[in-house]
């Protein structure tokens, strides 16, 4: 007896071999050759400056390094951290999840810590916003703080760079000058799609979330709640950083003026921004030895600067070992207690770390009072939407 016939239209036929998936998902080769990417360039830019120069710049320069200067790097390092925190915590409350100064300042410490010994100079902030999000219990927003916090830093260190490098005298003052039309049409450009995009009624996918991004950004940046704080605290973070880049140079032996070291401290930090290092060190070091070279200072002085300069950066974030060791000795998973809990932070700089890793308990009354101290370490956190442990 044969078998029924089936229907035509219940017959299942299987797809063509080309209709499976519009694309293939990427080789695993190529996605591991793009994440390593920025660590083969920084790589490559080390091996040429130790083929061109030697090492005996790099020797020479960490011989320099005394006990004062360390103490002055950890100084520095203080200063700019705490601020930094205040810059990330004042973001947060703009996004509505709670960060108090004491944790922020820890965790801040422990990413740059990581983004000083890990390849790719990012993955201590990535493990920070990861780290925050979970424990606020708000992952997208905790990672779009640390996102915001770091472009509110860049935005400040591009705007005086444009200012110093179209003042000062430098290598590059008159590219500057001559791109300066052009970068400025092209921002304008910017901001009229910008604009168009809010007007319009029915945007699209890509417009409702460009105008979510917006939105965010100016809660988190330039509401008139936390511009003056992030402002503040932008400016100190990078006077630190230009400070120690001075301090660098008189470590190394450069005799350069102030008004000569700026624009080319200035050069630097815009090449440490690019994500072509090796735990921050490449295209500075490259960057700073061809500016030193092209301002008739020497090119083996500014490689020593830069490697004075990261050997000291390095330094400044030692107290996120203490943080790392603390935190897993204190907490094995890491996190500050229970899900969406911060213990409250003391308006005192000096024990800010402390107060971040030591153990505490609080009750559920507690959790809803709002962490405050005095201005400027003030971040005054709202709250964010209601959180519970399934919720992490």
């Amino acid at each position: 007896m044969s078998a029924p016939a089936v229907p035509a239209d219940l017959r299942r036929t299987a797809p063509p071999a080309d209709a499976v998936g519009d694309t293939p998902p990427p080789a695993p080769a190529s996605r591991s050759l793009r994440a390593h990417l920025g660590t083969l360039a920084g790589t490559a830019i080390l091996g040429v400056l130790l083929w061109r120069m030697g090492t005996g710049v790099f020797l020479d320069g960490l011989r320099r390094i005394d006990a004062p200067t360390v103490l002055a790097a950890l100084g520095i390092g203080l200063v700019t951290t705490v601020f930094s925190a205040w810059r990330w915590a004042l973001v947060a409350r703009g996004l509505r999840i709670r960060l108090p100064l004491g944790p922020a300042v820890a965790d801040y410490y422990r990413a740059l810590f990581l983004n000083a010994a890990l390849p790719g100079g990012v993955l201590g902030d990535v493990h920070r916003a990861v780290h925050h999000g979970r424990s606020a219990g708000d992952l997208g927003r905790g990672v779009r703080a640390v996102v915001l916090e770091r472009v509110a830093g860049q935005l400040a260190l591009i705007g005086v760079g444009v200012v110093v490098l179209l003042t000062l005298p430098s290598p590059v003052l008159g590219e500057a000058r001559r791109a300066a039309p052009l970068v400025t049409l092209a921002v304008l450009g910017a901001l009229a799609v910008i604009v168009a995009l809010r007007m319009n009624r029915a945007p699209a996918r890509g417009g409702r979330v460009l105008r979510a991004t917006l939105g965010e950004a100016r809660q988190g940046l330039l509401s008139r709640r936390n511009l003056p704080g992030v402002a503040v605290s932008s400016a100190v973070v990078l006077a630190g950083h230009l400070v120690m880049f001075g301090l660098a140079a008189r470590v190394a032996g450069s005799g350069a003026t102030v008004a000569e070291l700026t624009p080319l401290a200035v050069l630097a930090l815009l090449a440490m921004g690019l994500p072509l290092n090796v735990g921050g060190w490449g295209p500075r070091e490259g960057v700073t030895a061809w500016a030193f070279g092209a301002a008739g200072l020497g090119a083996g002085t500014g490689l020593g600067v830069a490697v004075v300069y990261g050997v000291l950066s390095f330094v400044a974030s030692l107290p996120g070992v203490v943080v790392l060791v603390v935190r897993r000795f204190a907490r094995p998973d890491g996190s500050y207690g229970r899900p969406g809990l911060f213990p409250a932070a003391g308006s005192a700089v000096g024990s800010a770390v402390g107060s971040a890793v030591r153990k505490e308990k609080y009750v559920p009354k507690e959790s809803a009072r709002l962490a405050s101290s005095s201005f400027p370490f003030s971040a005054e956190p709202s709250e964010g939407r209601p959180m519970t442990p399934e919720s992490v």
